[in-house]
């Protein structure tokens, strides 16, 4: 069964509680329990992770490599920032997916640009939570899992 890494970035944590307004309610644990549902659905396995530490992420990124099928990231503020994780997901062979709960491209002029962009081959903005299920089931498609 294919693995797919979900990494979400900084201030991901708080879901639910940070700016519900613009997040939604919806936690942490929630969007976790909504990836593990989906990719169970779709013949994927989704192993969810969450940092506000840039080099741990890059850290899973590049151990991801020869063992996870894909990557589906909400780099959060990250998006936006870091040259960095765009270098570590540019040396990952497999699919990226980039999800965003809110539109960015209708938030603050600085969030409009994501780095993470030039890598991810799609990018779910705007759909809340549901762009998860939406970038797993994309991921399981390209992959070609069962459930896909």
């Amino acid at each position: 069964m294919p693995t797919i890494l979900v990494l979400n970035g900084p201030n991901l944590n708080l879901l639910g509680l940070r700016q519900p307004e613009i997040y939604g309610h919806a936690t942490l644990a929630d969007v976790e329990a909504l990836c593990q549902r989906t990719a169970r659905g779709a013949g994927l396995a989704a192993d969810c992770r969450q940092t506000n530490h840039e080099g741990v992420m890059i850290d899973w990124i590049h151990a991801a490599r020869g063992t996870a099928s894909g990557i589906l990231i909400n780099p959060g503020g990250w998006s936006h920032t870091s040259v960095a994780l765009l270098d570590a997901l540019n040396a990952y062979e497999a699919p990226v997916v980039e999800v965003h709960i809110s539109n960015i491209h209708r938030r603050e002029a600085f969030r409009h640009h994501s780095h993470i962009s030039a890598r991810a081959e799609a990018v779910i903005a705007g759909c809340g939570v549901q762009g998860y299920a939406l970038g797993l089931l994309h991921l399981a498609e390209r992959l070609g899992a069962a459930g896909a």
